[in-house]
């Protein structure tokens, strides 16, 4: 069978940049060849598709991520504890206040001059 060559995809490129959420057209115009290059070379020699690619190495740069953040927020950083706090501990700083009583509201008629 004779044909046109093969691109040669540069796969530890594409895993980092799937690690840094770049989209499928980004990661192509990095390496120098269109989307559908990339996703057949992908359904070719990994026998995923584009997406299911993504999706396992993308989830390796968001756990990078997560662990930066907890290294930082253990390491003392004060906003990285706010955050981590109020989105994984479900913390807040928002102050309830509750009213005991309230004065009683007096209305009155009153007659023009």
């Amino acid at each position: 069978m004779t044909g046109r060559p093969h691109f040669n995809i540069d796969w530890d490129k594409v895993d980092k940049l799937c690690a840094i959420q770049c989209t499928g057209e980004e990661i192509a115009g990095v390496l120098g060849c269109d989307y559908d290059t990339l996703s057949n070379a992908i359904w070719r020699e990994k026998e995923l598709s584009f997406s299911e690619y993504f999706a396992q190495k993308a989830s390796h740069g968001k756990m990078s991520l997560r662990r930066t953040q907890y290294t930082a927020a253990m390491d003392g950083n004060p906003t990285m504890l706010v955050w981590l706090g109020k989105n994984w501990l479900g913390q807040t700083d928002k102050m309830e206040t509750a009213i005991s009583s309230l004065p009683p509201i007096e209305i009155g008629l009153y007659e023009a001059e």
